[in-house]
């Protein structure tokens, strides 16, 4: 996501005023099965709850609703971003033929806070002399351990217990499902179908097979199988997050059903009929550059293709609905208004290279890096610095009137323009301090954490030795010594 307009200076007071609005427009919905839905506004009517989001108004059975907690959230960016929120239902035991032995197994794999790996060594040796029982309690076994990791942050052990889960339980329909959400949580699309289609051989009515085998297709920016797949989902069973996500693709298809495609390396292109083939080859191109120097700067290639979809101004605000201070947006694709261009001019680079930070940190850290971090970064990335924006920052720092840290880890879909321009400068300021002083290869360090489960400011007290309050002094007194005289 990149601003559309340069940060306004406007005084420390109003800047705290600013952000005690737009902080306090998120609530959340809990429902009785543990989901948590994050709106701008929810208001209840009779038996309905009706909530905001970027995709309109839905609208919820109160019945399947626990309680609503008024403040506090932070709206999810995109449909991938709500993939990764997404709560797969564990194995019935039922399911698994070990409804008596669950609990005690369940217990046995976990206790004192941690994982008893002498407990699944047993269950694992019963498994290679036993029947298929045993095998089915060493799978329960590592499926709990990887629930456990999951509930921690460690993704990577979580998804390697998960498989071998299924050494044990092959045809397991829900772990292979929960395989395939772990590779949804690492943006691993292509991965992800492979368990997914594996699931649905097994499990062929099973409508979360296709909700998560849409969000698999979104991220592969393939809209008409993601369409069908939610609306198979739908079919089977009515769920209000696949009503949203599917509202979005068939807005994308319908659009998109007149544009060019073209493809390069490491990109799959779609623009407007209206726009110059020449540009299109252009921001292939210039992709590809940017593409090569990030990897080398991050240290990290992508798995998969990744999309880019060119607009003119009017389809890139009906389509993403961001606020007017947008001027690009990353939701799993680049989307780029580039009306009234017909070739590569210097600002586009930028905003390109800007987006196409986004793909790797988003892919790098599995969606994980704070809003404050990643937006920083694209901009250090895109060549921006602090010096016009210095000597505002540090004033409102010294009248303790800005945002914490803490509060930019979140969305910033719902800031006001005004607000969205601090938060942005404030965050390129951070990187560049963090950068300046110890080099990019800092920041990769920190990425690396983030993207094994570690808490943002964790990664940073580890990687630094600072904790936010310690960064955020260290930017404002790097500031007034570069910049402000």
């Amino acid at each position: 996501m990149r601003l559309q307009k340069p940060f306004a200076r406007f005084i420390a007071c109003g800047a705290a005023l600013l952000f005690a609005t737009a902080l306090a427009c998120a609530d959340t919905i809990v429902l009785k099965n543990g989901r948590k839905i994050v709106a701008l506004t929810v208001t209840e009517e009779g038996d309905k709850i009706h909530y905001e989001t970027s995709s309109g108004t839905l609208t919820l059975p109160k019945s399947i609703v626990d309680h609503i907690e008024k403040g506090g959230g932070y709206l999810p960016g995109s449909p991938a971003h709500a993939a990764a929120d997404l709560a797969i239902t564990p194995p019935a035991l039922e399911s698994l033929g070990i409804a008596s032995a669950g609990n005690q197994i369940e217990s046995g794999a976990i206790h004192d806070g941690s994982i008893d790996r002498a407990f699944i060594a047993k269950l694992e040796g019963d498994a290679r002399t036993g029947g298929r029982a045993a095998g089915e309690s060493a799978a329960l076994a590592h499926h709990v351990a990887a629930q456990y990791e999951l509930a921690h942050g460690d993704m990577d052990y979580a998804l390697t217990d998960e498989r071998t889960a299924l050494n044990f339980a092959p045809e397991q329909p829900v772990l292979l499902m929960n395989v395939a959400y772990l590779h949804l949580k690492r943006s691993e699309f292509k991965q992800s179908l492979e368990y997914l289609e594996r699931a649905r051989r097994v499990a062929p009515e099973n409508p979360d097979v296709a909700k998560l085998a849409g969000w698999a297709y979104y991220g592969l920016n393939k809209m008409e199988q993601a369409v069908a797949e939610w609306k198979r989902a739908l079919a089977l069973r009515a769920d209000p997050e696949v009503e949203a996500a599917l509202d979005k693709a068939q807005k994308d298809k319908q659009e998109e059903e007149s544009y060019k495609e073209n493809e390069s390396p490491h990109f799959n292109l779609k623009y407007s009929g209206s726009a110059e083939p020449a540009l299109a080859r252009d921001v292939l191109r210039t992709l590809e550059a940017h593409y090569n120097a990030i990897e080398s700067e991050l240290n990290f290639s992508t798995p998969d293709s990744i999309g880019v979809i060119l607009y003119t101004q009017q389809a890139f605000a009906d389509i993403t609905n961001a606020p007017n201070w947008v001027g690009a947006l990353n939701d799993g694709r680049i989307r780029v208004p580039v009306h009234g261009l017909t070739s590569m001019t210097a600002e586009l680079s930028r905003v390109l290279r800007h987006e196409l930070t986004h793909s790797f940190v988003q892919q790098k850290t599995h969606g994980h890096a704070p809003t404050w971090l990643q937006e920083g970064l694209a901009q250090w990335m895109e060549g921006k610095r602090s010096g016009d924006n210095a000597a505002a920052l540090v004033q409102i720092y010294d009248a303790k009137q800005g945002a914490p840290l803490g509060q930019l880890e979140g969305s910033w879909m719902h800031f006001p323009g005004n607000t969205a321009s601090y938060a942005y400068a404030w965050a390129l300021a951070n990187v560049e301090a963090i950068v300046r002083t110890g080099g990019m290869g800092d920041i990769e360090r920190v990425l690396e954490r983030i993207a094994a489960g570690e808490p943002s400011e964790s990664a940073f007290r580890n990687v630094l030795h600072s904790d936010y309050n310690d960064l955020t002094q260290a930017t404002a007194d790097y500031l007034r010594k570069n910049y402000v005289r």
